[in-house]
């Protein structure tokens, strides 16, 4: 990684921006996949177990019940762990780079 002049690693710096959209685009990529996987897995199990789908579960079939009902929190909770996991990662990377940046103050200074 490069540094800017007097070898600290700036918050706004284009090789610390890097790091975490990198790291972010991995986390948004294995959210997606989620989310892709539910969306097809549906047909997909319509396809094969049609009779397993077609069961009854409160009144709905378990086709209509997973779309109907479990599919909407099953987004919620994608979105909520990519938010959580998002900031977490932000913040790493911030108490990442400021670690760094003390670590060659201290080695200038020292």
């Amino acid at each position: 990684m490069q540094y800017p002049k007097g070898g600290e690693m700036d918050l706004h710096s284009d090789a610390f921006l890097r790091r975490l959209m990198r790291r972010q685009l991995r986390l948004a990529i294995a959210c997606a996949v989620t989310f892709l996987i539910a969306l097809l897995g549906l047909p997909l199990l319509n396809y094969f177990y049609p009779e397993a789908m077609a069961t009854r579960v409160f009144g709905f079939t378990l086709t209509w019940f997973i779309l109907g009902v479990l599919f909407f929190p099953f987004v919620w909770i994608i979105s909520y762990v990519f938010i959580k996991r998002s900031i977490f990662l932000e913040e790493e990377e911030e108490a990442s780079a400021a670690s760094e940046a003390t670590q060659e103050s201290g080695k200038v200074g020292g």
